[in-house]
Formats: C-alpha cells, sequence, structure tokens
C-alpha cells in the first residue's frame, strides 16, 4: 500500500503569520493534534502541533503547573510568566513550529514512511505532489490499514 491508499485529503494548514491563539482554536475545532504550515504556493515550510503551542521541556511544564495551581488558589495574584504566556499567544506560528518538514510522495510504500516517522521521532507526514500538501498520514492511518485485511 502506498500514502495515497491511506492518507486525509482534507488537510488543514495554516500560514507561518497565523497566530498562534488561532491555530490552537482550529486544531480543537478540527479535533486534530497537528497541522502543516505552508506558504502561499501551498508549500510546507513547517509543522505546529499542540507541543508546539503548549512548549515541551521540563522547566517549562514545572512554570505551567506552578500557574494553574495560583489560578486555583483565590486570592493570589497571577504569576507573571502566566500572563506573558497569554499575551504571546498571539504571536505567529512561524515562531513555533517545528523545521525542517519531513515529507512524502503519493507513491510512498507505508513501510518507508513509518521507518520514517520512527526514524524522525514525528506522528505525522505530510503528502506532496508538485511541492503542495495534497494530504497528511499518520499514525493512526498506519494503524488503519495494519487492522484492515488484505483483499481476497
Amino acid at each position: 500500500m502506498q500514502a495515497r491508499d491511506v492518507m486525509t485529503t482534507e488537510v488543514a494548514a495554516v500560514s507561518p503569520d497565523t497566530p498562534t491563539r488561532q491555530v490552537a482554536r482550529l486544531l480543537l475545532e478540527r479535533r486534530i493534534s497537528a497541522m502543516p504550515v505552508v506558504d502561499a504556493s501551498g508549500a510546507p515550510v513547517g509543522m505546529v502541533s499542540e507541543g508546539d503551542l503548549v512548549g515541551r521541556g521540563a522547566s517549562e511544564r514545572a512554570e505551567r503547573r506552578d500557574w494553574w495551581l495560583e489560578l486555583l488558589a483565590e486570592g493570589t495574584r497571577l504569576a507573571p510568566s502566566f500572563l506573558e504566556f497569554v499575551k504571546a499567544a498571539d504571536r505567529p506560528v512561524r515562531e513555533v513550529m517545528a523545521t525542517p518538514v519531513v515529507t512524502v510522495s503519493e507513491d510512498t510504500e507505508l513501510g518507508a514512511i513509518a521507518r520514517l516517522l520512527a526514524t524522525h521521532c514525528i506522528k505525522r507526514v505530510p503528502v506532496v505532489r508538485g511541492g503542495r500538501v495534497v494530504g497528511i498520514v499518520s499514525r493512526a492511518d498506519l494503524l488503519r490499514a495494519l487492522s484492515t485485511p488484505p483483499p481476497a
């Protein structure tokens, strides 16, 4: 099987100038965890995920935990770092997106895609035709293909 056989073709994408707050809204509305960032021609220039929007480091996780503890504690002031984080939600996605983008073509075999995901520690890969995003293959797409019995 190839990427074209399992890819999602209704791909939500954003431009590098899209505010991160809008990206977060799109991810939630579409119930997805990441999307490609594309230039004006539709060429992928990055990927943005939930993790990119909320930060990944251990110190960042500890700070977020502390923010929420303060937020839930009545009568205490909000941490300045929390307020800064909220203000930063309007920064352009280019500041948080992951680059470079690993892509595949429609005729890439699923085994090769699985190896790319594992090698690059990524969860999805855009499918490109003529330099433009035409689909996306996620780990879930690979699992669906694996769980489907072969044609008789």
